[in-house]
């Protein structure tokens, strides 16, 4: 996964999602420890790697959100509120 766009992810369903979250994953540590021993061509690869875990986080996290009840996101705008707060 080459940093896939906001609107590629859209497209996945829930568990190719999560698989391309898993395997994007453990390529980040691969490259992670390969750059600490051996160092790699190009080490601004973990960067965009690092992102792309990200994107596939936050589009993880943006269906939870949507899929949550009108409950459970008021109690998540009293949290969120309790933390402006503070």
């Amino acid at each position: 996964m080459a940093s896939n766009k906001f609107t590629e992810l859209q497209s996945f369903s829930d568990a190719e999602l999560k698989s391309e979250l898993e395997n994007v994953q453990s390529q980040y540590q691969k490259m992670h420890f390969e750059n600490a021993t051996r160092g790699l061509e190009n080490p601004q690869e973990l960067r965009s790697v690092r992102r792309d875990i990200a994107r596939l986080n936050t589009e993880v996290r943006r269906r939870e959100i949507a899929a949550m009840s009108e409950e459970q996101l008021e109690g998540r705008s009293k949290l969120r509120a309790r933390r402006r707060r503070n």
